[in-house]
């Protein structure tokens, strides 16, 4: 009783947290001037990537490297599948006018490079450097695209995000202690989660990537999830494809790289062998809609299937799909 509420209570501030954050960030940042572009870039993206960052940073910290490097490949899997297909389902996804060929190109070579590292079987500080000069370069140069000429997806996404967003009443600084609370939210949100996920692994007998890969990611998806939807519900559909883009990216690059530097990551066996090819497979699906497919309803609940399909084999005992392994071994 106590671990289910400990989850619901780290799912509940994480998305709140999210919320102030990013509303409380955007406010400030139209009060001192800065750009729709550089808050859609910086305040928005990072913004709703931080329950990745923190939660897999302090699971990595509580020495729960499976949690947090599960909740980096399954918040990919759950990006396409689960909130692709809802937002598909709810209203599909037209067709963009001309493909992204630059963004799939970056989202190839990104998930290539975080893939080759964990099939190494360790995130190490030097990989993790790396990723993060992979992170660095990939917003240098949708900066300059954006700024030169047509924006890339992920960019343009935030940015509607930003214009889609009212300011928070109270001022100035009512939006700093929106901040304020919303990075305690995200804190304390991440602490009951990873504790309630850990102590949920124990209790139920499977491993903490089990957890980390569905349950724990689900939680630290949801700002995503979130906006996606409501952004399809206002008819803007191709949020969601920039939503899916840019989070992956930041996921694999931003928080794999960030936790790597501060703790060194061991790859659970199950995730090389299983969770990293179903993160490729996503991956590979995803593109045709980068390339300016539409997502129907249909596609969408076919999405929807097959992320019910791979929590069910995660759950129960792989299925003999997956080499399963008692909770807290690799």
């Amino acid at each position: 009783m106590v671990t289910a509420l400990q989850i619901v209570a780290g799912f509940l501030l994480l998305l709140g947290g999210a919320e102030l954050l990013v509303r409380g960030s955007v406010t400030v940042a139209r009060r001192l001037g800065v750009s729709t572009i550089l808050i859609g870039m910086t305040v928005v993206a990072f913004g709703t990537s931080a329950p990745e960052l923190v939660v897999s940073l302090e699971a990595a910290l509580a020495e729960s490297p499976d949690i947090a490097v599960g909740n980096i490949v399954g918040s990919n899997v759950a990006n396409v599948f689960l909130i692709l297909g809802l937002t598909g389902l709810l209203r599909p996804i037209e067709p963009r006018p001309s493909p992204m060929v630059y963004d799939t190109g970056v989202l190839i070579a990104g998930t290539l490079l975080f893939a080759l590292i964990l099939l190494s079987g360790d995130i190490t500080s030097e990989a993790g450097l790396l990723l993060l000069f992979a992170f660095a370069a990939f917003m240098v140069v949708a900066f300059w695209r954006e700024t030169r000429g047509p924006g890339d997806a992920a960019v343009d996404s935030r940015r509607q995000e930003a214009e889609d967003m009212g300011r928070l009443p109270g001022g100035l600084w009512g939006a700093w202690a929106a901040v304020v609370f919303g990075l305690a939210g995200l804190l304390v949100g991440s602490a009951f989660l990873v504790e309630g996920g850990t102590t949920a692994a124990r209790t139920l007998g499977v491993p903490e990537a089990v957890i980390g890969l569905t349950l724990i990611a689900i939680g630290t998806s949801l700002p995503e999830l979130a906006a996606s939807v409501v952004a399809g519900l206002r008819g803007h559909t191709d949020v969601a494809v920039g939503n899916v883009l840019g989070s992956n990216l930041f996921n694999m690059l931003l928080v794999g790289g960030a936790v790597a530097v501060v703790v060194p990551l061991p790859v659970a066996s199950q995730i090389v062998s299983f969770d990293l090819w179903i993160m490729l497979l996503a991956t590979l699906v995803f593109l045709p809609f980068l390339l300016g497919g539409r997502l129907g309803r249909k596609t969408g609940t076919a999405f929807l299937l097959l992320y019910v399909a791979y929590v069910t084999v995660q759950y129960s005992g792989g299925l003999g799909i997956i080499p399963w392994a008692p909770a807290g071994m690799p």
